[in-house]
């Protein structure tokens, strides 16, 4: 499993790009997103990657995610009544949609910055802004920061975990150093939004 992450971040930089593109493309779609491991993805490539393929990460990264959530909101302005009580609405589970639009509701957009970090909200939030009738450019903007953000912090991440594991005993992988601390930093994200996400949950 290690040995086929790491030839994730071994690509040519063309290759590297089309690659988590489409991965963070998928990730934004529900059930999708939970079967596509778009963290995983992102941080072994970081991990064993260089500073040019850092850049393309990045790139590719920001691009995948704000064109498939780009998807998502524009299916839930045209069809998001139609898909919530739909067979696919009923997987997702109708706690989750409306969890979803309680964020939305209560707290605007501002829950958008950190929704690469939230597991299956990621993936909804965007179906439920276009529900909800959100501006697409206010959307599009706190989109466009959170992916830059999350993707940021991962790459401060991996470039940490190479010079960690430069200074451990010979043998200290800098992919596995990398999904430890990419680990630890979605956790601790969890951790600071569980009680917003909790009020609105309820």
């Amino acid at each position: 499993m290690m040995d086929q992450l790491a030839q994730v971040g071994e690509l040519p930089v063309v290759a590297l790009m089309a690659v988590l593109g489409v991965v963070m493309l998928f990730d934004a779609v529900p059930l999708f997103g939970v079967l596509v491991p778009g963290d995983v993805a992102v941080l072994a490539a970081v991990a064993v990657g260089t500073p040019t393929t850092g850049l393309a990460t990045f790139v590719a990264v920001v691009t995948g995610c704000l064109t498939g959530w780009s998807l998502s909101f524009l299916v839930g302005r045209l069809w998001g009544d139609r898909l919530r009580h739909s067979r696919f609405g009923g997987w997702v589970g109708e706690t989750r949609w409306a969890a979803a639009e309680g964020i939305l509701r209560r707290d605007g957009g501002r829950l958008v910055l950190i929704a690469p970090f939230l597991p299956v909200f990621n993936a909804l939030l965007p179906l439920a802004a276009g529900g909800l009738r959100m501006s697409y450019r206010r959307f599009l903007g706190f989109a466009a920061l959170g992916a830059t953000g999350w993707t940021g912090l991962y790459l401060v991440v991996g470039t940490a975990s190479r010079t960690l594991a430069g200074l451990l005993p010979a043998g200290a992988s800098p992919l596995l150093v990398t999904m430890a601390g990419g680990l630890l930093l979605a956790a601790l994200v969890l951790l600071g939004t569980r009680r917003r996400l909790r009020a609105v949950t309820r």
